[in-house]
């Protein structure tokens, strides 16, 4: 049994950067660690992984760099990237034949 634990500094800085992201558009996990000053995308990804408050910190709206989908939920495929791709339709977000995102779907920080 997963037992809760607060975020560290690190993981709500993740989580306060993703409130950032407006529905309709993603960003890349290494948009978001420049963002927050971290050079790991693999940190990144292991913050959103543990995200306390899925439903309240939209951590479906962060993608691969080539901006296809990436994982989800700890997993890199199967049912739960389904459901990431379900979630990021149903905000406007599509997909091109070969699986990315439209750059002009992206969000940076700076825009």
């Amino acid at each position: 049994m997963n037992e809760f634990r607060p975020p560290t500094t690190f993981e709500q800085k993740v989580y306060d950067a993703l409130h950032l992201i407006p529905k309709g558009k993603v960003t890349t996990y290494r948009a978001l660690g420049e963002y927050i000053s971290c050079r790991s995308a693999q940190a990144i990804g292991q913050a959103l992984r543990r995200n306390p408050m899925a439903s309240g910190a939209p951590c479906h709206r962060v993608v691969k760099t080539d901006r296809t989908i990436g994982g989800f939920s700890g997993q890199s495929d199967g049912e739960p990237v389904m459901r990431k791709k379900r979630l990021l339709e149903s905000e406007g977000i599509s997909f091109q034949e070969d699986g990315t995102i439209p750059e002009e779907q992206c969000y940076f920080f700076d825009d």
